[in-house]
């Protein structure tokens, strides 16, 4: 007997909007390529309304909100998020063929977002200036206040569906802004459920809006919207520099790609970067922005990285993502099958080689792949691959390791493996990145630091603490006590 295919829409105002003439997208499972669900998207004229709704709950409840209730809504979302960890999971599995126990790690992640976004709603706070530092200005008190600026457009990916629109949606609940939330097409249903789970925790319902629609068609709107105060995007560069061209005075955060480097010294334990790395390149199947793409490894332990680090790499399962001994799941489309694929071809023909894999499996799965001989100009090195292969480049000393990998386009995260104290924070200084993991690797992200990049990998700050900054206005407040 066939499964019935449920059809979900976006929720705008509190209520799921599905009508007789919006266009129908069949949502796939990127594993089998079977629908999972058909999607509703809707038109300008939602957006239109959803916008609406939220500026109408920015000034009648998000920023009059008190701080406790604030907290209390965070609080409870994160309780409600736990409690449905395994029915996100799957889901995550199943929309963006994510490996269970990494589905469940996200889910983790994202529930530590939550709590601390809580926690800093309950600390925000301004400051007081210290008035009689100029002249003139004794018996008077200044005071800086914090106040939030309005609707947030967040726009998110398909990687991370469900923590990355956290790092969006839970410091603008914390600084009591109200948002529109447009998920990728490819992976809705996460943020579908992400609401559900904000309304069961009491947040008003139309501080919160998603929108289920091609970018192509209303992305353009909600960044050039006058009520839209703020864009937070994660995406391509391509994307990214568009949207901020037509942003116009708006602030902006955009989170985009990298080719992360690996350094990895001499002095270095190799059997820990080595078994690092693997997961750090090839974590759902390469997907991720801070993924090893690009692991530099002296010459002389060149040989000794090889040996331990391709076995591991062949010890990998690929497979379905909902059986838990998976390592490494299918990518997003066929087409990242193939584009990778080419990328491949392209550097062998101009000298590297294939350590191991290379070649698509079946359907959208890729060989876990290492490749060296390569130079900054093939593509599997210069641009980001998003996809399950690394390449592994020799270097001769600290300089030279510092130029190749900052010959890049992107500058997002690093991570360097040595024991020397003063060459890692000499390199933590000279590495063109938003940040660095002295023997950690790139791939390593903590939800409560400054994250984002430089160069083509962004612009702005993520990390609830660090977000929140740019989702509320400074006000001055002076008082004459004379």
């Amino acid at each position: 007997m066939t499964q019935e295919i449920k059809t979900y829409g976006s929720i705008i105002n509190g209520e799921t909007v599905i009508k007789s003439d919006f266009d129908i997208l069949e949502l796939k499972n990127p594993y089998n390529n079977e629908t999972i669900a058909n999607m509703s998207l809707c038109t300008k004229k939602e957006l239109d309304e959803a916008i609406d709704g939220a500026e109408r709950a920015y000034h009648a409840d998000m920023k009059r909100m008190p701080l406790h209730k604030r907290a209390e809504i965070l609080t409870r979302a994160a309780e409600l998020l736990k409690e449905r960890t395994e029915d996100f999971a799957q889901t995550l599995s199943l929309e963006a063929g994510k490996p269970i126990r990494d589905a469940r790690g996200e889910v983790g992640r994202a529930v530590q977002v939550l709590n601390f976004a809580s926690d800093e709603a309950k600390t925000l706070h301004g400051e007081l200036l210290p008035m009689d530092a100029a002249i003139g200005g004794e018996n008077r008190l200044g005071m800086v206040r914090l106040y939030p600026i309005g609707v947030m457009g967040a726009i998110t990916p398909f990687n991370f569906p469900l923590n990355l629109a956290l790092h969006k949606l839970a410091p603008a609940v914390a600084s009591g802004n109200a948002v529109v939330l447009k998920p990728a097409l490819k992976t809705p249903l996460s943020a579908l459920k992400l609401a559900q789970v904000f309304y069961d925790a009491g947040l008003p319902k139309e501080a919160l809006q998603v929108i289920i629609a091609k970018g192509s068609e209303i992305g353009d709107d909600i960044v050039t919207d006058d009520r839209i105060a703020k864009i937070t995007f994660t995406g391509s560069p391509e994307v990214g520099i568009k949207m901020r061209n037509k942003a116009g005075l708006k602030r902006i955060t955009l989170e985009l790609g990298s080719n992360s480097p690996n350094i990895i010294f001499e002095d270095a334990d190799v059997d820990k970067a080595a078994s690092s790395l693997v997961k750090a390149s090839f974590a759902f199947a390469g997907q991720v922005c801070i993924s090893s793409q690009r692991i530099f490894v002296h010459e002389s332990i060149i040989d000794e990285f090889i040996a331990k680090f391709i076995p591991l790499v062949k010890q990998l399962k690929v497979g379905n993502p909902l059986d838990e001994d998976t390592d490494v799941g299918p990518l997003i489309s066929s087409d990242s099958c193939e584009r990778i694929y080419e990328w491949t071809q392209e550097a062998v023909k101009d000298g590297a080689e294939v350590l191991t894999g290379g070649s698509i499996i079946e359907g959208q799965m890729f060989e876990p792949t290492v490749v060296k001989n390569v130079n900054s100009s093939m593509k599997i090195v210069c641009q980001e691959t998003f996809a399950p292969i690394v390449s592994i480049i020799p270097f001769k000393s600290d300089e030279d390791a510092v130029e190749k990998a900052n010959d890049s386009d992107y500058g997002l995260q690093a991570g360097v493996f040595t024991k020397d104290i003063n060459r890692a924070f000499k390199l933590s200084d000279e590495l063109e990145t938003g940040g660095v993991w002295i023997n950690e690797v790139s791939t390593y992200r903590q939800d409560n630091y400054p994250y984002g990049g430089v160069k083509l990998s962004g612009y702005g700050k993520e990390g609830v603490k660090y977000a929140i900054r740019d989702m509320t206005e400074e006000k001055f407040v002076g008082i004459n006590l004379n």
